[in-house]
């Protein structure tokens, strides 16, 4: 069944959630569809049925969201994995534009099929794991999955853990697991004291952030837990599971072991561009952002007529950035739909395109401090799996470039790195920068096209109900 909206919003993150109320309590009328059981994303994840977590500066945001989102009059889909995407006022039948086509699968299993005149992507990133030897053994999680046990569930990953990698997201989940009961062995950090030193200014622009990010520290310094500056994460070594991390300073120099039964580990997040890689929108490389982004202008309008992208999707801003961004996707759209008049757009648009400004001045320098770093991918082993899907190793990736691959659809095609269930979400950016060093940049290397499904769902969600019945027999030829 086909239902038609003015707009459709993927993602219920703070974006996503923003840009369905903005839109919605204007007039129009609009789907906002989300995988999780609910709204809120990853930093504004909401407690399951039941749990009861203590209120903090995220839940308190995230609630006033979600309760406005519930005033908004949005319709509100959860539980739906959106698979499929196509139509959009680029296609058409005859003279007339064709809306939106959305193909998701809900709670119940039985595949539904929406269309909308204007769409908003508001898909957020993935987090970024350069391999390193031990990365796959059990126990060892990205900081992002990590933060889902914590929130999601109130579950810890381990009773000793070490946390690593890059960006503020190392002191959030590190002073969260004190708090929940874990001990934190130690807090590998890539930046050094000057690359702190320099996102300064533009954390005191954030007080709050500021403050927040201080009592991180503050209780990483009660519980005496030391932290070391310009650190990596060298392997994780254990039988069956972790039980060690080796870390070494990113100058050279002496390693140290830490006993623990859990690593959470992440090199920054990559904005998540599957959709607007479908659509064929254009997209620039941009390291300080994340990685590929779309191209967007101040409104948040793609290449596309009548796509959006608002929130970590559009270039890595951090969650403060997004909501503001959210609502001037939205306004964007119903400007370009004729629900607003010109004047009452720039009207409109004032405060959100300052607040999104003052909130991503914060955002941008911590992008920056996350984003990727060759010296890790330089130090891949030839016999590490970068593609844990598929088990593909760099020597297998390098063999591909050596035989003659020269771009990221080729390497998959040599390799099959990035054809299993991540779709290339986890090993892209390592095969991508293999890539990259050999032709000479990752706008050379590019990345893989678009495809459907988005997301693995079951065949019968993709095909439908066929039977032999359906199968069309030709009528008899004449003798």
């Amino acid at each position: 069944m086909t239902h038609p909206y003015d707009v459709a919003v993927l993602g219920a993150g703070p974006a996503g959630m923003a840009a369905a109320t903005e839109a919605a309590r204007r007039g129009a009328k609009v789907v906002l569809l989300e995988e999780s059981p609910a709204p809120g994303g990853q930093v504004y994840r909401a407690a399951p049925p039941g749990f009861v977590v203590p209120p903090d500066a995220d839940r308190r945001a995230g609630d006033a969201l979600r309760a406005a989102l519930a005033a908004s009059g949005a319709e509100l889909r959860l539980g739906h994995r959106v698979w499929g995407l196509g139509g959009g006022p680029l296609v058409r039948q005859g003279e007339a534009p064709v809306p939106f086509r959305i193909d998701a699968l809900p709670p119940d299993g039985e595949p539904v099929t929406l269309e909308a005149r204007a769409l908003v992507l508001c898909a957020g990133t993935h987090e970024r794991i350069i391999p390193f030897p031990g990365w796959t053994l059990p126990g060892v999680i990205g900081l992002a999955a990590a933060t889902i046990l914590l929130k999601a569930q109130g579950v810890l990953p381990g009773r000793r853990v070490v946390v690593a990698g890059a960006g503020p997201l190392l002191y959030a989940v590190a002073a969260k697991l004190l708090k929940a009961g874990s001990e934190v062995a130690a807090i590998a950090d890539l930046a050094t004291r000057g690359e702190w030193a320099r996102a300064m200014p533009a954390l005191l622009a954030r007080p709050d952030l500021l403050a927040r990010g201080l009592a991180w520290r503050a209780a990483l310094a009660t519980n005496g837990v030391p932290v070391l500056q310009a650190h990596a994460v060298i392997a994780a070594e254990g039988v069956g599971a972790v039980e060690r991390v080796r870390v070494q300073p990113i100058s050279g120099g002496a390693a140290e072991s830490f006993d623990c039964d859990a690593l959470c580990i992440g090199h920054g997040l990559v904005p998540a561009t599957e959709a607007t890689r479908v659509f064929r929108a254009a997209h620039r490389y941009a390291r300080e952002s994340g990685g590929w982004v779309p191209v967007l202008d101040a409104d948040r309008r793609v290449s596309v007529p009548l796509l959006y992208v608002a929130g970590d999707g559009g270039g890595v801003r951090g969650a403060a950035a997004a909501p503001a961004a959210g609502r001037l996707a939205a306004l964007a759209a119903l400007r370009d739909l004729g629900v607003l008049d010109g004047r009452a757009h720039a009207r409109a648009r004032r405060r959100p395109a300052l607040e999104q400004w003052r909130a991503a001045q914060a955002g941008q320098a911590m992008a920056r401090m996350m984003a990727l770093r060759p010296a890790l991918v330089d130090a891949i082993a030839p016999e590490t799996v970068v593609c844990r899907c598929e088990g593909v190793t760099r020597a297998e990736i390098e063999t591909a470039l050596d035989d003659g691959a020269t771009e990221m659809n080729q390497l998959k095609q040599f390799t099959r790195c990035g054809m299993g269930p991540c779709q290339g979400r986890l090993c892209g950016e390592a095969a991508a920068e293999l890539v990259a060093r050999r032709v000479g940049g990752r706008e050379r290397a590019g990345f893989a096209t678009g495809r459907l499904p988005l997301r693995p769902v079951p065949m019968e969600a993709v095909l439908g109900e066929f039977d032999y019945a359906d199968i069309p027999v030709p009528a008899p030829a004449p003798l």
